[in-house]
């Protein structure tokens, strides 16, 4: 019986193809829980001294406290605030804790690693709950976040200090 080469093509390039995707989708949920392990991490600094905020228009997430690793803390004034036109060193690390009544339901997770390939405008954007479930994944590069982040004064797209 003979085979012709061809016939091999496909199904091998499905193959490969479907590697890579597996291989992709393990990457990004690596990277995802590598910033989840990050943002539950001892070590961090609330805003406000850890006051529940309340979650006015225009934002989105509902009542929340925020901290920020030692990194990102360094940057903020002697206000606990970033100033207008400051940036966030590489490495910072911002973490809104969004709740319902008692319980924290949502993390809204902010890193500042501009040479990340998650990232957009410097910053890599997540929101993943608790139990690890990702609600916002790093792949969208911050995709439904920029847009109101990028609102005016710049704050290196954080928007906390001039809503609270």
């Amino acid at each position: 019986m003979n085979f012709h080469p061809k016939a091999f093509t496909l199904p091998v390039l499905f193959i490969a193809c479907l590697l890579a995707s597996c291989k992709k989708d393990k990457e990004i949920k690596n990277a995802n829980d590598q910033l989840f392990d990050e943002a539950t991490a001892s070590g961090f600094t609330y805003f406000d001294n850890g006051d529940l905020l309340a979650g006015a228009s225009p934002i989105p997430h509902g009542s929340f406290k925020l901290r920020f690793n030692a990194i990102a803390y360094a940057a903020l004034d002697t206000t606990g605030k970033l100033p207008v036109g400051a940036t966030f060193p590489n490495g910072s690390l911002i973490v809104k804790e969004i709740f319902n009544g008692a319980d924290i339901t949502l993390l809204a997770i902010m890193k500042k690693n501009p040479s990340s390939e998650y990232a957009a405008n410097g910053w890599m954007w997540a929101e993943i709950k608790p139990e690890r479930d990702v609600s916002f994944s790093l792949q969208e590069k911050g995709d439904a976040c920029v847009g109101c982040h990028n609102g005016s004064p710049n704050r290196d797209l954080t928007r906390t200090f001039d809503l609270h």
